[in-house]
């Protein structure tokens, strides 16, 4: 398959719904990272995006849409789900509701689950996209499972040439990590996975803290992103380094780098989560390509989006599979 890459203009969103429309994948921005979207309606499209991922099919996927009445038609929502919606989208949060009736998501995209994730992009080009083909899109990150995700086209080019229809190169993206990923189907709300959208918002919105997911089977996880090992370099990663040596890549953050690495990345020299964020995967891609021994990652504070950050790292870091 020959990849086109086209720059995003007022003629991408067109491009991209007809390639949508006739089963093909487009990889597109969104704020948090790039998407690798096919026809959500469709089992046959929605397959190649497990293909062309290399990603185990009981990993559910998440559900685009430009608008709640596009979301409405997918789940349906408690108090608590369009308390988040209306504050929060369109933005880098993804709900997990209860499928609707007559819910048009196929099966294979929520891996057989009686619920659906959702999310409504902020990002322009992910927006016209949606909006132009007029269904929703499953779009998890545009790389192979369990690499590092994407911030920019080049990104996507290099895991998946050949195996993805067009490209909407829409330049880096602006959150860096993946959204936060809320279940309302229950009485409590539980946060699955961190992401670009901190708790603290989420709880002083909803006046409650989030619970923990319940211990689940990793064979059968509830959203993206919950497998133990993901975001993975190619080589190891050490957290919480005090120390480095010169045959490790060092991943630093704050004014104080350590000492003794010959390659190193600076997340925020200023200590800034919200830029840490933004440079993670593409600090992460760029370490990796130097193929030290190791990538040492200095320690990052949790609060805020440190709690995403920390949380791509740790399985990043994770024992292979």
């Amino acid at each position: 398959m020959a990849t086109k890459v086209t720059q995003a203009d007022r003629t991408a969103a067109r491009m991209a719904a007809q390639v949508l429309a006739g089963g093909g994948l487009v990889a597109f921005p969104t704020e948090t990272v790039y998407g690798l979207g096919a026809d959500a309606t469709v089992g046959a499209a929605v397959a190649r995006i497990y293909a062309a991922k290399e990603r185990p099919q009981f990993n559910p996927l998440i559900a685009h849409v430009p608008d709640l009445q596009g979301a409405y038609r997918l789940g349906r929502f408690n108090t608590q789900a369009l308390a988040l919606a209306s504050a929060f989208w369109p933005g880098p949060l993804t709900l997990v509701v209860p499928k609707a009736e007559g819910c048009p998501v196929a099966d294979l995209a929520t891996a057989g689950l009686d619920t659906v994730a959702i999310r409504m992009p902020a990002h322009p080009v992910a927006q016209a996209i949606l909006q132009a083909f007029g269904k929703p899109v499953c779009a998890p990150s545009a790389n192979r499972s369990g690499h590092v995700s994407p911030t920019a086209a080049a990104h996507v080019l290099r895991d998946l040439k050949g195996r993805v229809d067009l490209i909407v190169d829409g330049g880096a993206t602006q959150v860096g990590i993946e959204s936060t990923i809320v279940a309302c189907i229950g009485d409590a709300p539980v946060l699955l996975r961190p992401g670009g959208l901190p708790r603290e918002a989420i709880e002083a919105k909803l006046g409650v803290a989030l619970a923990v997911p319940a211990a689940h089977d990793e064979s059968k996880p509830l959203a993206p992103g919950m497998l133990a090992s993901h975001y993975a370099p190619r080589v190891p990663v050490r957290l919480d380094a005090t120390s480095v040596s010169a045959n490790e890549a060092l991943l630093a953050f704050g004014p104080a780098p350590l000492r003794g690495s010959d390659v190193t990345l600076n997340l925020s020299v200023r200590g800034d989560t919200a830029e840490a964020a933004a440079n993670l995967f593409g600090h992460l891609r760029e370490l990796d390509d130097k193929r030290p021994a190791a990538i040492a990652v200095m320690p990052i504070p949790h609060s805020g989006l440190g709690e995403a950050i920390n949380d791509r790292l740790r399985r990043a870091a994770a024992p292979r599979a």
